[in-house]
């Protein structure tokens, strides 16, 4: 499997490419990573260093990747955080030009527009842009709950509406939705869910909740991983119970060790042989 992935990048800690090249890597994927930002660190810490890239520079790139004849070999684009509406067309003009060399290939959008603790966190307009052309041309979407809420544009507290949020959505133009968090009255307030839902069907798996310091990157992390397991099972119940298996052992572990980052190269085993496994129910 090979995936161009086109996110922001940071060189100290794990987000963006920082998170999810390495776990597909691990996975046996060859990825092929163009960055929409290089900074020195996720912008969580209120001082940062780098520079943000314009969409001419990220079609540069990926132009470069299309003349040695790659992109029909390519199997899936996996986008990010776009930071600027000029870059999400890049990233859509660089999903057309890859689905004109391969009519097989998936593009999986991670919808990065803010989370329940810092509300929206994009620029004004990438949330429209979000809405009106990136989740339209996805096959796969990865919203976290408040992501969900806001596409949908429906409350999400209960199963039911998180059901039809997912519906909502789908009817958008992504036949996957991968909900990477959720919290609703259905959940125990030891437990956090995950849910997918394919072609009318939904599946939730639920794990125990984690004494974890705020870390950044996990949702780029289960992106990625959901991308790899879906594409090499098409089934989105599979990647769903393979994908939260990971995506648990990588917080686990970087919850016991306390750290301030994800354990992204300490715990790489749990990409390939997860340590424990949690039952994917239909809902």
């Amino acid at each position: 499997m090979k995936v161009l992935s086109i996110q922001s990048h940071v060189a100290y800690g794990h987000v963006g490419n920082a998170s999810a090249v390495f776990p597909m890597q691990r996975l046996g994927v060859e990825v092929w990573p163009v960055h929409t930002v290089q900074f020195s660190n996720h912008t969580g810490y209120g001082k940062w260093r780098g520079r943000v890239f314009d969409g001419p520079a990220v079609e540069e790139v990926v132009q470069g990747v299309a003349e040695r004849g790659a992109l029909k070999h390519c199997d899936a684009v996996l986008s990010g955080y776009m930071g600027s509406a000029d870059i999400g067309t890049a990233i859509l003009r660089a999903v057309a030009a890859v689905r004109a060399a391969n009519r097989e290939a998936l593009y999986c959008c991670d919808p990065v527009i803010g989370d329940t603790y810092a509300g929206v966190y994009v620029r004004p307009g990438i949330a429209d842009f979000m809405r009106d052309q990136a989740v339209p041309a996805a096959d796969i979407l990865t919203p976290n709950q408040f992501e969900l809420d806001l596409i949908a544009g429906t409350p999400t507290d209960t199963l039911a509406g998180a059901k039809a949020a997912v519906g909502a959505v789908q009817a958008l133009g992504p036949r996957v939705v991968l909900v990477t968090s959720l919290t609703t009255a259905e959940t125990p307030a030891d437990a956090i869910d995950m849910m997918a839902g394919e072609g009318g069907s939904f599946w939730r798996v639920r794990t125990p909740r984690l004494d974890l310091k705020a870390v950044s990157g996990a949702g780029d992390a289960v992106a990625a991983l959901y991308l790899v397991h879906y594409w090499r099972t098409r089934s989105a119940a599979l990647a769903l119970g393979m994908a939260a298996a990971s995506i648990h052992g990588l917080l686990r572990r970087t919850a016991e060790a306390g750290a301030e980052e994800l354990l992204t190269v300490e715990a790489q085993e749990e990409f390939v042989a997860p340590t424990s496994a949690f039952p994917v129910e239909t809902v």
